[in-house]
């Protein structure tokens, strides 16, 4: 005589294991991934040459302008800056005639908010870190305050904070600096109006967002 055999039923549990576990694992992993993006641009020799373009672009555009006004090397300069420091690829012509000054007077908006963000931004990296040591450091009536340490230690974080923003930003202008002098400086002359329209853009917003802050000081 046959033992009928109790029914069985599919368990739940495994298959939902094992269905979120590759997923989980995978957005963790891009997190991850994400997160030693952010934090490692400081440690890339890449980004301080991408920073010392940024300071020495306004001063250098605002040199060439007279440059290129009297038949001057504006535009090879300009070339080998952005080769050292940016890494660009661009051609040599022979002559750049007018674009040369163009590029000089155009991209001068732009090279000021740069350098002023730039410079800005990494002199509120030791002001924050240096806090014990500021003659206006009250930490009772401070951001982690009251005691010492937990003022500190805020300040020094917002320090890490500035940093990450200030270099990361200045990627993104440097690399649209790296495009205006590509358009008006290898030849090609392509996209002009639209870089520039870009750039004097940007400089818009920048000087926009300025505006409170210079109101602080």
């Amino acid at each position: 005589m046959d033992i009928a055999q109790p029914p069985q039923f599919p368990t739940t549990g495994t298959a939902s294991t094992t269905g979120t576990a590759g997923p989980t694992g995978s957005a963790t992993a891009r997190l991850g991934a994400l997160a030693g993006t952010v934090l490692g641009e400081p440690f890339k020799a890449a980004t301080w040459k991408r920073v010392v373009y940024l300071i020495i672009a306004l001063p250098l555009g605002l040199l060439c302008v007279p440059l290129a006004l009297f038949g001057g090397p504006a535009g090879r300069l300009q070339r080998s800056l952005a080769r050292r420091l940016l890494g660009l690829e661009i051609g040599e012509p022979e002559r750049t005639g007018p674009l040369a000054l163009a590029h000089a007077v155009l991209s001068t908006p732009l090279n000021l908010i740069a350098t002023a963000l730039t410079g800005y931004g990494l002199f509120l990296v030791p002001l924050n870190l240096g806090y014990p040591l500021r003659p206006d450091a009250h930490p009772e009536s401070a951001w982690g305050g009251p005691t010492l340490a937990g003022a500190w230690a805020v300040h020094a974080v917002g320090a890490l904070a500035f940093l990450l923003a200030v270099l990361w930003i200045g990627r993104g202008l440097t690399a649209l600096q790296g495009r205006l002098v590509t358009r008006f400086l290898d030849g090609r002359r392509l996209g002009l109006v639209k870089v520039t329209g870009l750039a004097l853009l940007t400089a818009v917003v920048g000087c926009a967002l300025a505006v409170p802050v210079i109101h602080q000081l």
